[in-house]
């Protein structure tokens, strides 16, 4: 369930705008306010996964610094997933809070 989170957190952020792995680390540390952590080392193997089944692709471009930096951008195949897993994640919250609610 947590690998499966991470893919569709990543999906949705580069939903809204295309973005390189540092940046996705660190707008999900702030989004979460901190609860998540994540190292480059964890990161680029979803990031690998994601583009390797067509969710994602990347591009080089070039920095103000002259270097160049991956940048990765959702694919229509990558919106639908996404479509597919915030559905899904919708069902596992409502169900936790059906089973909650009876505490």
């Amino acid at each position: 369930m947590i690998k499966g989170s991470v893919s569709m957190m990543l999906l949705g952020l580069l939903n809204t705008a295309d973005m390189y792995g540092y940046q996705m680390i660190q707008e999900i540390t702030q989004r979460s306010n901190g609860t998540f952590l994540f190292k480059e080392g964890s990161l680029y193997p979803v990031l690998h996964e994601l583009e390797n089944k067509g969710l994602i692709e990347s591009y080089w471009e070039n920095t103000a610094l002259k270097r160049k930096r991956k940048y990765y951008h959702i694919t229509k195949k990558g919106r639908a997933k996404l479509s597919e897993k915030l559905r899904d994640w919708q069902n596992v919250v409502e169900s936790v809070d059906s089973v909650l609610k009876s505490f």
